[in-house]
């Protein structure tokens, strides 16, 4: 007779173990961005391109360089054992081409700082690329959501001093507007495309009602910026997002809502949709996209005189502060044909491409689609956005930075693909382990452990 067994103390629990590469993952794209456009003081453009360094310079290059330092300390990194994948050999062809035309721009400073950023941002992001885990990328999501809610807050309760441009937009610190537009449309997408995962409930780290809270702050601060390139990137984004993620019924759902909501907005948001396109402006200050026109016609001028190789990294930034006061192609193609030629733009042209056409390959696999729908709908704000602003195409910069981390998102998607792909391991009838099996072809990516 065998008797129950009493135990005083509770049984420990079980927990469910995630594969992670660590909290490094999420810290140090995150601190590359932020130094980069986080600023406690404002500059004029011609200031950054005269090579003049003040301590917020100075800190910005530390930091890239305490981020080399980390990865050798930590990885002691060391040129591939396997040849990368196409979308990651065309995401370091660009960083490379791009670095390289530091050496014949007419701003030399400028631009070696740059290319050295761009080199050490493309490291950062290939070790991701190739040691991460899909989860370290959620927690890099939430944690730039949380960065974005809290620099609205920053920007609500102590509003920094601002431009005669900018009086009437909402921004945050020295942060121009359209770069607050860019952190708000992304913060954006992340939070709808958490809150749409119902079948992957296992993704989201918050509450649904905490995701609906951000939401709402982050979309009211996103139109409060008064962006409206961001605006209608985000626009953009969050129709193809809803059109991959949740497949053929998320196709279903963008022409429903977005029939109905049009016709709602159309009949009673008319005139605040009308006064957030205008912002004041004259009919001739919209005509030319704000003056973006007539700099792209200048742009396209500079462009033909070095149409093969470019006018170097960073020339953009000073070509034009003579004859339009604009720095900056304010287009990312027209800054990539001025800056890097035909050459670097269609190096450019191939790694979207290339990252495009991954992502949808990895969308016909159901459990990867949220994640893949995800990056698509950012693919699609960056290239929209990009219409009117050149931060896709330069280094050091939120949208830089983040396309570079959409490549290795998509290089952690796809390792878990091969995995879904691969057939089960065949297992023998009398073999002790055969009921076992299920359980680990269940859920490749969890195994569970005593606390």
């Amino acid at each position: 007779m065998k008797l129950a067994k009493v135990s005083v103390l509770p049984r420990r629990q079980q927990r469910t173990v995630v594969p992670s590469a660590g909290w490094w993952v999420v810290v140090l794209p995150l601190a590359l961005m932020l130094s980069s456009d986080y600023k406690l003081r404002s500059r004029e453009v011609d200031q950054a391109v005269s090579g003049s360094a003040d301590l917020t310079v100075l800190v910005e290059i530390a930091m890239y360089g305490c981020a080399a330092l980390y990865l050798h300390h930590r990885f002691r990194l060391r040129p591939p054992a396997r040849r990368p994948t196409g979308l990651l050999l065309a995401a370091w062809a660009f960083a490379v081409y791009v670095a390289l035309t530091a050496l014949w721009s007419p701003y030399p400073q400028l631009g070696v700082v740059r290319g050295a950023q761009l080199l050490i941002t493309m490291t950062v992001i290939y070790t991701v690329a190739t040691r991460a885990q899909p989860r370290d990328l959620h927690r890099l999501a939430h944690a730039f959501i949380a960065i974005v809610l809290v620099s609205v807050a920053i920007g609500v309760v102590h509003p920094f001093p601002r431009t005669s441009r900018t009086q009437e937009r909402f921004n945050w610190l020295f942060v121009h507007p359209v770069i607050a537009g860019v952190y708000l449309a992304v913060a954006v997408l992340l939070v709808i495309s958490y809150l749409v995962r119902r079948e992957h409930p296992e993704h989201r780290l918050w509450h649904p009602v905490v995701y609906l809270g951000a939401l709402a702050v982050l979309s009211g601060a996103l139109v409060a910026t008064g962006t409206r390139g961001a605006a209608l990137g985000c626009a953009a984004g969050l129709v193809v997002l809803l059109a991959t993620a949740r497949g053929p019924h998320g196709r279903a759902d963008v022409i429903v809502l977005g029939a109905a909501v049009a016709v709602l907005a159309a009949l009673a948001f008319s005139d605040a949709i009308m006064a957030f396109v205008a912002r004041g402006e004259t009919a001739d200050k919209l005509l030319s996209l704000n003056s973006r026109t007539d700099l792209w016609e200048l742009a396209m001028r500079a462009y033909a005189e070095e149409p093969v190789f470019g006018r170097g990294l960073g020339a953009s930034r000073g070509l034009f502060l003579d004859d339009i006061g604009l720095g900056g192609g304010h287009n990312a193609f027209i800054n990539a044909l001025v800056d890097n030629g035909a050459v670097g733009a269609a190096i450019f042209a191939s790694l979207l491409v290339a990252l495009c056409f991954v992502l949808l390959l990895l969308c016909r696999h159901r459990p990867l689609r949220p994640d893949a729908g995800l990056l698509l709908g950012l693919l699609g704000f960056f290239v929209v956005d990009s219409m009117t602003t050149e931060g896709l195409a330069t280094p050091a910069n939120v949208s830089g930075i983040w396309l570079l981390i959409m490549v290795a998102w998509t290089e952690t998607l796809r390792r878990q693909s091969r995995v879904l792909d691969a057939p089960p391991p065949a297992v023998d009838a009398a073999s002790p382990t055969a009921d076992a099996a299920p359980a680990v072809a269940a859920g490749p990516e969890r195994a569970t452990v005593a606390s």
